[in-house]
């Protein structure tokens, strides 16, 4: 991203924006909905001055986060951090990387509060100021949060359907609004397998309308979603074809566990999954959570790897496959 690019952000994001509702666009409320209950319980604790400035588009809250570390990338005022901080529990870690300093004021005057209010006898969260691009200078190192295999990306951003012209990226306000720095979303399937990624697994969307009607006139009949993905890193050998049980456990999924749009395992089931869902499975976090037995006895239903996600939107999935 170009220096000035970043600046045009920082300065939106951290002085043009008060609260939520000053956004142009749909941002926040796309997916409005899409937050699980228990999600939405701990929301509702967050101290009212960090949801204020929440910017985020989509849920990033992946089942079976006990202990774990998370890295939270754009972390803004906090607020999917400190629910992050309710998640992992005091034995796991959350780190939110920030560049805009309002933001991380908001985010940092806020710790004790939150460490207080979930009865954590220390801090399991911080908050450092630094680019994406340059995680390194922001004092977070090589090998610290890299997405090791088993490991997952979860994400929530802004994807159309079309590719718009490389003029439109010179408007700030289109920009910072999410418009046009979102990828079409077929580039995110070919970015994840150049780069050793499972295939992107479209959890939820939702559409991002375009309101403004100046914005309308220049990105005329292009449109836009607001998806959640979650990629794994795998192993080079792929597992076989696999019976997998799932044995409940998960926290706030004991009878069945979601695990994309289409996917969902149910508690004492059997389920025929193809290769790559086995070997994320086995080499996840999610491997304590279910037996494994080489070979099928019946069909494996699948989603759709490359589920268009406009067309969720207009259609989305009535009945879900157990595996």
């Amino acid at each position: 991203m170009a220096s000035n690019t970043i600046e045009s952000v920082k300065d939106y994001y951290g002085k043009c924006l008060k609260k939520t509702e000053d956004l142009k666009t749909g941002a926040c409320t796309a997916q409005k909905g899409k937050f699980p209950n228990y999600v939405l319980k701990i929301r509702e604790l967050i101290h009212d001055d960090v949801k204020t400035k929440y910017y985020g588009c989509g849920p990033v809250f992946p089942p079976g986060l006990q202990d774990a570390t998370v890295l939270d990338l754009g972390s803004g005022s906090g607020q999917d951090c400190y629910i992050l901080s309710k998640l992992v529990g005091p034995e796991g870690q959350v780190v939110g990387l920030d560049m805009t300093d309002e933001q991380l004021n908001i985010a940092n005057q806020y710790i004790d509060f939150h460490t207080k209010l979930f009865e954590y006898s220390k801090t399991n969260v911080r908050f450092v100021k630094g680019y994406l691009e340059s995680m390194e200078e922001a004092g977070i190192e090589s090998n610290t949060f890299d997405v090791v295999e088993g490991g997952e990306l979860y994400f929530s951003d802004i994807y159309g359907d079309q590719h718009l012209p490389e003029n439109l990226k010179d408007n700030e306000e289109l920009w910072c609004e999410g418009f046009t720095g979102a990828l079409h979303w077929k580039d995110l399937h070919r970015l994840a397998k150049e780069i050793g990624f499972s295939s992107p697994r479209l959890v939820t969307a939702g559409l991002f309308p375009v309101q403004d009607e100046r914005f309308k006139q220049l990105l005329g009949d292009a449109q836009f979603v607001s998806a959640t993905y979650r990629l794994f890193k795998l192993p080079r050998d792929l597992r076989e074809t696999t019976t997998v049980v799932y044995n409940g456990g998960v926290q706030g999924y004991e009878e069945e566990l979601p695990f994309d749009y289409a996917i969902t395992f149910k508690k004492g089931e059997e389920c025929h999954v193809k290769a790559e869902l086995a070997t994320i499975l086995k080499s996840s976090r999610y491997s304590k959570y279910f037996n494994f037995t080489a070979g099928q006895n019946g069909p494996c239903k699948c989603s759709i790897l490359e589920k268009n996600p406009f067309e969720f939107c207009k259609k989305p999935i009535e009945e879900k496959s157990c595996c």
